[in-house]
């Protein structure tokens, strides 16, 4: 059972991360593009509308670039890509993408496996993730935590610890450290 200070550091975490809100959203333009997928082998279902990718893994949509080892693509009758991705010990699973806004603005994060769901526009990072955004290349927002959602529509992210306690490290359990942000004068 998870100890009372694991539960409210993560809470507390939780909730600072849902009222922080990002300036900008993704880049609408990168739904629109064609998915290039590229591994060491590649099954293909197109019955199920299912891919399995193994090895070596890069998928590019528009700005939207992952990596990984092991990989799903699932999409559904409506078109909607549900992506999940795995890493290895050696290499973590990893995401960058342009935000609509400044020019140089990108989300970048990694973890043991990414969990992206285009329909609802939602991405999870699990095991020892990691998601920042960045602006010209300089890290604004740094969180850190086991498990990572990111919910685009609402832009509000959740950390959330691991269920089973052997996976339970040191404090923190959750970590986050957030740039100021621009206040808008009154006129």
């Amino acid at each position: 059972m998870m100890s009372n200070r694991y539960l409210i550091s993560s809470i507390l975490l939780s909730l600072c991360c849902g009222f922080f809100s990002l300036s900008s959203v993704a880049e609408k333009a990168d739904r629109d593009k064609a998915l290039i997928l590229n591994a060491d082998s590649v099954s293909i279902d197109d019955v199920d509308q299912r891919y399995v990718l193994k090895g070596d893994i890069l998928l590019v949509k528009g700005s939207i670039v992952i990596t990984g080892e092991d990989s799903v693509i699932q999409i559904d009758p409506e078109g909607y890509q549900a992506v999940q991705i795995k890493g290895t010990p050696e290499l973590v699973a990893s995401i960058r993408e342009r935000r609509e806004g400044p020019a140089e603005e990108f989300m970048q994060g990694r973890g043991k496996e990414i969990l992206y769901d285009d329909k609802k526009e939602v991405l999870t990072l699990i095991g020892d993730a990691n998601f920042k955004r960045l602006l010209n290349m300089q890290t604004l927002d740094n969180i850190s935590g086991w498990k990572i959602q990111y919910d685009d529509q609402q832009q509000r992210y959740l950390v959330i610890p691991p269920t089973d306690p052997s996976l339970l490290s040191s404090p923190p359990l959750a970590r986050a450290i957030l740039s100021p942000r621009r206040k808008t004068p009154i006129k």
